[in-house]
C-alpha cells in the first residue's frame, strides 16, 4: 500500500508494545527503541514502522517525505486525569498553601473546590468553554493529543451538564480527543451540607439517568476521602453507575487511605486516582483486580507535600500504572504532561521507559482508546509527538521545558515550533 506521507531518519522511535491489556510490572520495562526510525501514514493511521530507509513499496509519485534527524517520535501523549472546565482560579490561596494550611482545611474554610464551584456556577457556557480551549491548547502544545476531562465543579445539574457540553463541544471542535467523566461527587456542596446521602441521592436518582440519556460521560469518578465521601458512600454511588454502563474510577488515598481502592478492587474500576498514601495491602488488591493505578505527581509537588504515590512499589507488585497532570484550579494549576513525567523519574524513581509507558499504552486503556490510539502499531491512528531531543532519556533528564518539536493527530500536522496550526 502507498503511503500518504513517510516521516523518516528519527534518532529513535519509542513504540510501546501493546499485549492487549496495560502493561503491568516488570512489562513496564520493555518498549521497542527503533534507530534511524520512519512511520509511513496513510489515510490518518499508521501503515508502517521500521528503520533505515523506507521499504520501495511505500512510495508513489505522490507520497510526502519528511525528515527529523535529531529528533524523536512517541506516540501522543494522553493525559488520563483532568479537571479541564472550570470557571474562576485560586491563586488567592496561594499564600495559605506557602503559610502550611493543608488542602482540606482550606476546603473546610469554604475555598478549595466549593471556591471553584461557586465560579463556574456564575460562568457562561462561551465563558467555560473559551476557558477550557486556551487549557487545552497549553496541553496540546506540550505533546497531549488526548486528554480525559471530568466534571464536578457543579455540584448541581445545571453546572454539571454545562462542564459536560463544554466537553463535548470541544470535542468536536478541538484537535484534541477528549473523554468525558461525570463526578458530581467531587465535594458535598454547601446547600447538602451534613447531608452527603441525600444528595449521593440525588445524583442515582437525577443526574446519572440524565448523563446517561445524553451520552454526556463514559466514566463515573467520586472524591473518596477523609471528610469528603467515605468508602461505603463511593461504593453506593459507583455501583449504582455500574449497573447503569458507566465504566469507573475513583480519586482514592490522596491525602488518607480510608478505603477508596477497595471499593475500585471490589466494583472492578478502570482506574484509582492520587494513591499517594496507598498501603502495601491496598497495593496487592489493585494489582489482583487489574485496578490501574492513575498517579498524580505534579499534585504532590502543588500541595508542597513529600509523599509521592509509591511507583516503584506497585510496579514491584504488578500493577499498571499512569502518569497525569491532574490539571486543576487548586491542587495542580498545569497544562505541562513533561512536567508530570519529570516528576516520575525524580520523585518517583521510574525509568524514561516506564514514563512513556505510563502516559502512552497505559493512559490508552486508561481511557478506554486503546484500540484507536497510545502505540505505533499499524492500524492506530497517526498521534505523535515529536521531540527536539537526540533520544527517550533526553525528554525526561532536560526537565521544565518544552521539548515538543511538532504534532501530529491522525496524520495531520497540528503543532509545529510551538504554534498550533
Amino acid at each position: 500500500m502507498i503511503a500518504d506521507m513517510i516521516l523518516t531518519h528519527f534518532n529513535q522511535i519509542f513504540c510501546p508494545n501493546d499485549p492487549g491489556h496495560p502493561l503491568r510490572g516488570p512489562e513496564m520495562k520493555t518498549a521497542e527503541i527503533i534507530s534511524d526510525g520512519y512511520i509511513a501514514i496513510k489515510d490518518g493511521l499508521v501503515l508502517a514502522v521500521g528503520s533505515g530507509e523506507p521499504d520501495a513499496s511505500l512510495i508513489g509519485p505522490h507520497t510526502v517525505m519528511h525528515s527529523y534527524e535529531g529528533k524523536i517520535a512517541t506516540p501522543g501523549l494522553i493525559d488520563c486525569h483532568t479537571h479541564l472546565v472550570y470557571g474562576g482560579s485560586r491563586e488567592h490561596e496561594f499564600a495559605k498553601k506557602l503559610a502550611g494550611v493543608s488542602y482540606l482545611d482550606i476546603l473546610a474554610q469554604g475555598g478549595g473546590i466549593l471556591s471553584t464551584v461557586k465560579a463556574t456556577r456564575e460562568a457562561t457556557f462561551d465563558t467555560l468553554y473559551q476557558k477550557s480551549k486556551k487549557l487545552l491548547d497549553y496541553m496540546l502544545l506540550h505533546g497531549a493529543t488526548t486528554v480525559e476531562a471530568k466534571s464536578g465543579y457543579g455540584l448541581n445539574w445545571e453546572t454539571e451538564k454545562r462542564q459536560l457540553d463544554v466537553v463535548a463541544a470541544l470535542d468536536k471542535d478541538h484537535p484534541i480527543d477528549l473523554v468525558s467523566t461525570f463526578m458530581a461527587a467531587h465535594a458535598i456542596p454547601e446547600e447538602y451540607k451534613g447531608n452527603s446521602q441525600d444528595y449521593l441521592d440525588h445524583i442515582v436518582e437525577e443526574m446519572l439517568p440524565a448523563v446517561k440519556e445524553g451520552n454526556l460521560a463514559e466514566f463515573c469518578d467520586i472524591f473518596c476521602e477523609k471528610n469528603v465521601f467515605t468508602a461505603e458512600e463511593a461504593h453506593y454511588l459507583l455501583s449504582k453507575a455500574k449497573a447503569m454502563g458507566f465504566k469507573l474510577r475513583i480519586h482514592a488515598d490522596e491525602i488518607a487511605s480510608i478505603g477508596g481502592v477497595d471499593v475500585a478492587a471490589e466494583l472492578g474500576a478502570t482506574s484509582a486516582e492520587h494513591l499517594m498514601m496507598a498501603t502495601d495491602e491496598g497495593i496487592a488488591k489493585m494489582s489482583e483486580a487489574k485496578v490501574i493505578g492513575n498517579l498524580l505527581p505534579a499534585t504532590t509537588f502543588s500541595l508542597m507535600e513529600d509523599t509521592y504515590a509509591p511507583a516503584r512499589k506497585m510496579i514491584e507488585k504488578g500493577m499498571a500504572i499512569t502518569l497525569s497532570t491532574d490539571s486543576n484550579p487548586g491542587s495542580c494549576p498545569t497544562a505541562n504532561m513533561q512536567f508530570a513525567m519529570q516528576l516520575g523519574c525524580f520523585m518517583m524513581g521510574l525509568t524514561p521507559i516506564e514514563v512513556l509507558n505510563a502516559v502512552t499504552i497505559n493512559a490508552a486503556y486508561s481511557v478506554n482508546r486503546q484500540e484507536r490510539v497510545g502505540s505505533l502499531t499499524i492500524g492506530k491512528e497517526a498521534d505523535i509527538a515529536i521531540f527536539d531531543a537526540p533520544n527517550i532519556d533526553y525528554p525526561l533528564y532536560f526537565f521544565a521545558t518544552n521539548l515538543i518539536h511538532q504534532v501530529y493527530k491522525k496524520g495531520k500536522l497540528i503543532v509545529d515550533q510551538g504554534r498550533i496550526l
